[in-house]
């Protein structure tokens, strides 16, 4: 999300009431707004084909088939996000524009040939029995998907943040509207639908990238060459969306707490419903997390580099340190706060919302460690953006590394016990690797004078 913090201090200059409150808008929808118009859109798709589709059961294997297709797209896909972000980046620091075109045709190129051999292995092996429509719209979505992420964060380097959330408006409302059009046909139109939604969605992202730059060159592969390649930030990318899925994949697969939806597609209603809400209350903390430490943190991140690079005072630089320092405190607090007002609007009236779903109330403690879960990973999110602004790679990279095994060894001793501690493994994982990263980050600032002169140097 580097640069949005450019947009939310313009707002935040007018130091009103109101500015503030349009900053935290901007903020929680530049942040949200993609995951709750995706999560809803799914949602309205199910509820409004009720009526239509026979059998009825054909609905959730639609909203299974559509979460295995967002997750196993993010895995897959996560080695290229954060290192083509950063070439992007570089190539536009360096003034050289008609690089960046040429290789996002490149990096789309490969991401439609491993997403299309890996969805074609993966319903030749274990969708057999499955209908063929069912199967190429699993292949297409898959590729689609996939190239989807790509274009979101080409678009994400380049700042074109409120571009993005207004096509993602566009595609949602058009995958809505398809698979209602062709709820009639059961599972193979609402799959169909949301196949053609995103094409819709993805044209849309590819428009703005066509429209603003242009390459000699109409595909090129610098980006996977030696002297570009970022290994920590491919691995970084695939580990962190491993972490982030892993205890659902455990929950899907385990025999007490997973069942049989379609095909190889398992899931667990015991611990998605919750996960789901939970995730869907981290909107005001992630508007928090970008306008603290986006915008206030960045502000103070630029005048340190700039008392360095101009010869200031070592008092000057101490200063803007310790100011670098008390805005990431204050951003990591003020979410902690907002948090737990959530949280406490969840305990009052969690059991309202599940009676509104459907839900029995037996869900509400799975819930509550959901929603603090969720918070923690908001919490996590800000702490590692801190450190690829301070470019320590490496330090990302074990705690990725951490989030996957631990997340891998506590969820499955919870699957284990009672079901009262069922969503404590990812929770207790995420608390783990917040406190592992506070510390990691008190240490690096404590030297980051003597560090920014000896890499200068």
């Amino acid at each position: 999300m580097a640069g949005i913090g450019f947009e939310l201090r313009k707002i935040l200059k007018h130091q009103t009431l109101t500015g503030v409150a349009r900053a935290y808008a901007y903020a929680g929808l530049i942040s949200s707004g993609p995951l709750i118009l995706s999560i809803f859109g799914i949602l309205i798709i199910g509820v409004m084909s009720l009526a239509f589709v026979i059998p009825k059961y054909a609905i959730v294997q639609f909203q299974v088939s559509v979460t295995y297709l967002i997750a196993c797209s993010l895995i897959l896909t996560g080695p290229l996000q954060l290192s083509f972000t950063r070439f992007i980046s570089d190539r536009i620091f360096e003034k050289r524009d008609d690089l960046v075109l040429s290789n996002y045709n490149g990096v789309v190129l490969v991401s439609t040939a491993a997403s299309g051999v890996l969805g074609v292995i993966a319903v030749a092996l274990g969708f057999r029995g499955e209908p063929l429509m069912y199967r190429l719209l699993m292949v297409a979505g898959f590729v689609v998907v996939s190239n989807i992420w790509i274009a979101v964060i080409f678009l994400s380097s380049v700042k074109q943040y409120r571009q993005i959330l207004f096509v993602f408006a566009i595609g949602y409302g058009c995958t809505v509207a398809f698979a209602l059009m062709l709820n009639t046909h059961g599972l193979s139109g609402l799959l169909g639908g949301f196949v053609a939604g995103h094409v819709v969605l993805l044209a849309g992202l590819s428009g703005l990238i066509y429209r603003n730059y242009r390459s000699p060159r109409f595909i090129s592969f610098e980006v996977f060459q030696k002297r570009f390649a970022y290994p920590s930030l491919a691995l970084v990318g695939f580990l962190f969306n491993l972490g982030v899925w892993l205890d659902k994949f455990m929950f899907w697969y385990a025999p007490g707490t997973g069942s049989k939806v379609i095909g190889p597609l398992h899931a667990s209603v015991i611990y998605d419903i919750p996960v789901f809400i939970a995730y869907v209350c981290v909107m005001p903390g992630m508007a928090t997390f970008l306008v603290r430490i986006e915008a206030d943190f960045v502000e103070y991140y630029d005048r340190f580099y700039d008392a360095v690079r101009s010869g200031a005072t070592l008092r000057h630089i101490n200063d803007m340190r310790d100011m670098m320092v008390g805005s990431v405190r204050a951003g990591l607090y003020e979410i902690v706060k907002i948090q737990a007002v959530v949280l406490l609007l969840i305990l009052a009236f969690g059991h309202l919302v599940l009676d509104a779903l459907g839900i029995s109330s037996l869900y509400m403690p799975l819930m509550m460690v959901d929603v603090i879960a969720a918070s923690l990973q908001v919490l996590l999110l800000g702490l590692l953006n801190v450190f690829f602004y301070l470019d320590a790679r490496r330090t990302v990279l074990r705690l990725c590394l951490a989030f996957v095994l631990l997340n891998g060894i506590l969820t499955g001793i919870t699957l284990y016990m009672q079901p009262d501690y069922y969503g404590y493994g990812f929770a207790l994982t995420l608390l783990i690797l917040v406190a592992a990263a506070v510390q990691l980050l008190d240490r690096k600032f404590s030297k980051l004078e003597y560090e920014t002169y000896m890499l200068r140097n």
